[in-house]
């Protein structure tokens, strides 16, 4: 699939095949998030990978925000260090992976979704997170049950112009 088609067929699934991803897939996906840019190459997340059946249900449990994440063949935690001063630019190197990896899915023909799921010890618990660490949010992967994720011509966003003001508001 063409880079302008995976974007233009990206969407949130939040419902999904009973049907894993193959491992190699999986670690695509993966690689996609690992080289995503971060602000001063300091590369300070890292992904916690869950593909088990019962650990999917106890993520989803921890956030009702996150429900989706129960059907989904493989949630993606994304861990960065608990650092308030730093915060902002953790959560934009998140957010640069979270994109990569959702485009790398739509490639494979896998949907994705992100679920908030807040930093209580329950989540801490079920990714066994560190000392140290927090998990930003998680990033649901499975094949649509819906079908496949074709590009959209109807996007429910505000029109071109808009949006982008040139040169001034």
């Amino acid at each position: 699939m063409q880079t302008w088609t995976a974007i233009r067929a990206r969407r949130h699934v939040r419902s999904y095949q009973d049907r894993p991803i193959a491992p190699a897939d999986l670690d695509q996906i993966l690689e996609a998030g690992r080289v995503a840019p971060s602000w001063s190459n300091k590369q300070a997340r890292d992904f916690v990978v869950v593909t088990d059946r019962d650990r999917l249900a106890e993520l989803a449990s921890v956030s009702p925000a996150a429900g989706h994440v129960r059907g989904s063949a493989a949630a993606v935690g994304f861990v960065v260090p608990d650092d308030d001063a730093m915060i902002v630019q953790y959560a934009y190197d998140a957010g640069q992976a979270t994109m990569l990896m959702a485009i790398a899915a739509v490639a494979l023909g896998i949907g994705s979704a992100p679920a908030e799921i807040g930093n209580g010890e329950k989540l801490r618990t079920v990714l066994c997170l560190p000392a140290g660490q927090r998990c930003l949010h998680v990033l649901a992967f499975g094949y649509p049950a819906d079908g496949p994720l074709d590009p959209t011509t109807k996007l429910h966003r505000r029109p071109f112009d808009q949006v982008v003001h040139r040169d001034r508001w």
